[in-house]
């Protein structure tokens, strides 16, 4: 797995590469973390190179959202494929968290009131 992050328009842009399972998402928890207690408030999670997320992936996108929540912050998901598509569907997570096709419109969907 790989992160990168990105501030933008104080939007924190999170673009994850390869594998979300319980032993990538120890760094990636440690990452939002950061991001968060530097006082960020907007995430774009951008999943386009993302190949697999497993439970303890979702563990940390439901971490994220519920800091922001109690912060009235926002967190958006994009450019997921077919496969982690279709674990936020059967999660449930789908009905929880908005998922744009693109970081574009997620972006969008971020700086709206």
């Amino acid at each position: 797995m790989e992160i990168f992050a990105k501030e933008e328009n104080e939007i924190v842009r999170l673009k994850i590469t390869g594998r979300l399972d319980a032993e990538s998402s120890i760094l990636a928890e440690k990452k939002v973390r950061d991001i968060l207690d530097a006082g960020t408030t907007h995430i774009l999670f951008d999943f386009e190179g993302l190949d697999y997320i497993s439970s303890a992936g979702l563990r940390v996108i439901l971490m994220t959202i519920k800091e922001l929540r109690s912060k009235n912050g926002k967190v958006v998901l994009c450019a997921l494929n077919e496969y982690v598509q279709e674990v936020f569907e059967v999660s449930n997570f789908a009905s929880i968290i908005p998922i744009t096709a693109t970081a574009e419109e997620g972006l969008e969907l971020l700086t709206q009131n």
